[in-house]
């Protein structure tokens, strides 16, 4: 089975015990906040902090709340005893590398965005000089001036699912191949445009194992396997994911704002209750179909939706 555990503030397991409402178990495991079950996946939040999530689908649904945690131990599968990440060679960080990642995975509202950037070490100081650095640490008026600025001159693929395909792909797909075969796709773009010049290696920011991620993208035409390492929170070990992660940051920013003026009204991202709402007044004004070309429907959000607004 597969196990993933996040450390979460009290605010955050609070928000996680709301955001489970319609999954939770009548019973609750010893200094336990919540239990819920979700499809496959089985998750506890402790008072401690610490939330288990147990199943087949235990990373996926931990990667929601991964960018609220404070700490993140590692997933694992409880039968493996190898690490997630790829050792690193030593020196990595001035190399020249094509970096890799995604944004919107946890949001309801938006698109799913992919970005691979290369970069060469001769650029690296300009990176550093224009402010490149971990889009969490960034306002977004920042991560759009700064996106602007690459989009100039580094080699990218910009890979953008909106909501409406994104929803025709997730019943045969789910999201954790769909974002494989993403990134595979970006990496490959990259690749063919700086050729013949080759990067001395690749960075995915790590979302699975990699021998899922490559179990992922097996039946793909094109499989990138060269020289590529994952790292989670590899934007701290490569400008080029820090790149990637911005200019990401910046389209799914601009997706959501396209979303916005197409529904006439202000389109979120996360999944709490905010969210909630306005999926509610889509559904009162569209149903379903309507929701579907701004929402990802198979998110808990979309039952939620349905029971506010009365019509389902």
């Amino acid at each position: 089975m597969a196990n993933d555990v996040l450390t979460v503030a009290k605010a955050t397991l609070k928000e996680m015990k709301n955001y489970y409402q319609d999954y939770l178990k009548p019973t609750t495991p010893p200094g336990a906040l919540f239990a819920a079950k979700k499809s496959s996946v089985n998750i506890t939040g402790y008072n401690s902090g610490k939330v288990l999530f147990q199943g087949s689908s235990a990373e996926q649904e931990a990667h929601i709340w991964k960018s609220k945690a404070t700490t993140t131990l590692p997933s694992k599968k409880s039968t493996s005893k190898k690490p997630i990440d790829t050792p690193l060679p030593h020196g990595f960080d001035s190399w020249s590398v094509i970096g890799s990642d995604e944004v919107g995975t946890g949001s309801y509202f938006g698109p799913l965005t992919v970005v691979a950037a290369y970069v060469e070490k001769s650029q690296i100081p300009l990176l550093k000089e224009l402010g490149v650095r971990d889009s969490k640490d960034l306002k977004d008026p920042q991560i759009i001036a700064i996106a602007k600025d690459l989009m100039t001159f580094l080699p990218f693929s910009l890979l953008n699912v909106m909501p409406e395909k994104y929803n025709q792909i997730q019943p045969t797909m789910t999201q954790g191949k769909m974002k494989a075969v993403l990134h595979n796709q970006a990496l490959g773009h990259v690749l063919a445009k700086i050729s013949p010049q080759k990067p001395d290696a690749i960075l995915i920011d790590q979302f699975e194992l990699p021998s899922t991620y490559f179990k992922h993208i097996q039946d793909q035409p094109a499989q990138i396997k060269e020289r590529v390492y994952f790292q989670t929170k590899g934007e701290g070990h490569h400008l080029a994911v820090a790149a990637a992660s911005i200019i990401a940051r910046y389209a799914f920013l601009k997706g959501l704002d396209d979303l916005s003026a197409e529904a006439g009204t202000n389109i979120p991202s996360g999944a709490g209750n905010n969210v909630d709402l306005v999926a509610a007044k889509l559904l009162k004004r569209g149903g379903v179909t309507l929701l579907g070309k701004y929402a990802k429907l198979h998110f808990a959000n979309t039952e939620k939706a349905k029971k506010i607004s009365g019509r389902y």
